[in-house]
């Protein structure tokens, strides 16, 4: 992923075949299946990649249950498609998991769908046990022919309590089906990336950077680091910018009268709790429930801690998005209403986060009612500018497949035929994955003489691509770092290799450390010294990085910097912990 090489091919000629705006995981998926057919394709991001609403989804990997009940078959027969897909191409990422509804009544739900198809509008009310049975019925009915995970099965209220004794006791059944979930969704996202740059040499991407319009068919690029502007002349655009939609609009197109808006996304917020008695009590499920509102609400094992989610709230501006404290609230209560003997300590939330769901302008008065599925919708310039392909809608489990169309129909535009199909294309790390993934580690080890616990984390971390890192590794003297999980040369890999520009593309978005809780501030130091070495940042431009992370995770994720500086203390004494046991 050089930066430089993609701005000096802008500057010998600024013409593209294909400009894609937005680096999240839709854009990366369109972005992806037009370089490998050999497609002129330009990706720009004005942030970092997947640093948008593809950070802030749930984690869950699913056919969306609930979207029966808005009539949306189509999308969840796609849905669960796609996830089965995922499970056999991004098997390093993507797991099956295991989930629970916990059920109040029996009937209640019934008329929902009824009264969708016929044009009108409810407010939620609760699912009933006919009503998910029914549900889970054509689940399985969907995902007959692919049999990849077991049929659904529903539970006594004895057995369901006997089971999980710290459910609402005012339960009268329940029901466990297999859904999966996704442990780095932001690192899929920079794996489609590298699968599209290693397509050949049509392909080049940039993050932070901005484009904006210039006249006449000609728009300018920004490269927001330097402040350098170079001309580019697409043939195309496709606006994948999820939540900011509208706001691109604006921008790309000259004519006068302003496009209709198109979305009108929801946010959506998570916490993550250091909770060990309630991610023990959960035994491996995810819990799927509904509040007391009717709101669906999830709680899950994530990374040894737990996630709770989430809210569904309007906004109009997906730049100033985070969990509010109302929000927080919330999402409490809706546990404390599911397992009312499990209490929840401030100190205990470990992280939080939010995004705004790319969805489809309406005027539905309840959110959980506006359709989730995706379309694309081309903008023609009035002045003769380039027409712009808006991809409306998406959800993260049917990226590759909203990719497709989208790609298809530029590739339609363009006069080109596909030549190469990604359903079964595996992704990343997922590429030669070993059925006999314990010898995998033994072979990768020897091979390097990097140990095989470690190679076992890098595996852990990155699948078949482990074996690239531990080689970068074992080539020059090593280091330790405050985590003891991560050393200097692991880090050095993911900023070279993988487009790191801030430290909070490499803390948030290509490692798990500060949404697992895992960051202490002695970690933060240390990787930005790395960081700023391999940049030949300045002190001045070193201290302005860490004041950019801190407010960052202040701000927008809910840790202090004396929480991180406590972190130190804790790991310490783990760490010493670990020494005299060993």
């Amino acid at each position: 992923m050089n930066r430089n090489e993609t701005l000096d091919g802008l500057r010998r000629s600024p013409k593209v075949d294909v400009c894609v705006l937005g680096g999240g995981i839709n854009g990366l998926s369109v972005f992806r299946e037009l370089a490998l057919q050999g497609v002129n394709v330009l990706l720009v991001d004005k942030a970092d990649y997947c640093s948008g609403a593809s950070a802030a989804l749930s984690r869950m990997v699913h056919g969306g249950l609930r979207y029966l009940e808005n009539g949306e078959f189509s999308l969840v027969k796609e849905s669960l498609m796609e996830r089965d897909r995922l499970l056999r191409n991004a098997p390093h990422y993507v797991a099956p998991l295991p989930t629970t509804v916990p059920i109040f009544d029996t009937f209640s739900g019934l008329a929902n769908g009824f009264v969708r198809f016929l044009g009108l509008t409810r407010r939620p009310s609760r699912r009933g046990a006919i009503a998910i049975k029914t549900g889970l019925g054509i689940y399985d009915f969907l995902t007959r022919k692919r049999a990849l995970m077991p049929k659904h099965q529903f539970r006594s209220r004895k057995a369901t309590l006997a089971k999980w004794p710290s459910l609402n006791p005012s339960i009268r059944n329940s029901a466990t089906y297999y859904d999966a979930w996704v442990s780095h969704p932001e690192r899929i996202g920079i794996e489609l990336l590298q699968d599209a740059l290693s397509a050949g040499p049509n392909a080049g991407a940039l993050n932070y950077a901005t484009v904006e319009q210039a006249g006449e068919g000609t728009y300018l690029l920004r490269d927001d680091l330097t402040g350098e502007t170079l001309p580019i002349v697409p043939r195309l655009i496709v606006n994948a910018t999820g939540g900011w939609i509208d706001i691109a609009n604006r921008t790309l197109l000259t004519g006068a009268d302003a496009p209709a808006p198109l979305m009108g996304g929801t946010k959506g917020s998570h916490l993550i709790v250091d909770n060990p008695a309630l991610r023990d009590m959960l035994d491996g499920h995810m819990v799927y429930y509904e509040n007391e509102d009717g709101r669906i609400c999830i709680l899950f094992p994530y990374l040894g801690k737990v996630l709770v989610g989430s809210t569904d709230i309007r906004v109009d501006d997906p730049g100033t998005v985070r969990c509010e404290a109302d929000e927080r609230d919330y999402i409490l209560q809706s546990l404390a209403f599911v397992l009312p003997g499990v209490n929840i300590r401030p100190e205990e939330i470990v992280f939080q986060f939010a995004g705004v769901r790319p969805l489809p302008a309406s005027k539905d008065s309840f959110t959980g009612r506006i359709p989730r599925d995706h379309f694309c919708t081309v903008l023609e310039d009035k002045d003769g500018g380039p027409s712009v392909l808006c991809m409306i809608g998406g959800k993260w489990t049917t990226f590759r497949s909203f990719g497709e169309l989208a790609a298809d129909m530029a590739l339609d535009r363009l006069g080109q035929a596909r030549r190469v199909d990604t359903g079964e294309r595996a992704i990343g790390g997922g590429r030669g994955f070993p059925s006999d993934r314990a010898g995998w580690i033994r072979n990768v080890s020897a091979s390097t003489g990097v140990s095989v616990s470690r190679v076992e984390t890098l595996f852990k971390r990155y699948g078949t691509e482990a074996e690239d890192v531990a080689r970068f590794i074992a080539a020059e003297d090593d280091r330790p770092l405050p985590h003891e999980g991560y050393s200097v040369r692991e880090v050095l890999y993911l900023i070279r290799a993988e487009a790191v520009e801030h430290l909070d593309d490499l803390l948030l978005r290509r490692t798990t450390l500060a949404i697992s809780g895992e960051l202490s501030l002695g970690m933060v130091d240390a990787a930005l010294d790395v960081l700023a070495v391999e940049k030949g940042w300045s002190a001045e431009r070193t201290a302005a990085e860490r004041d950019r992370f801190l407010t960052l995770m202040r701000e927008r994720h809910g840790v202090a910097e004396e929480t991180l500086s406590a972190r130190n203390e804790q790991r310490s004494e783990r760490c010493e912990t670990t020494a005299r046991s060993g």
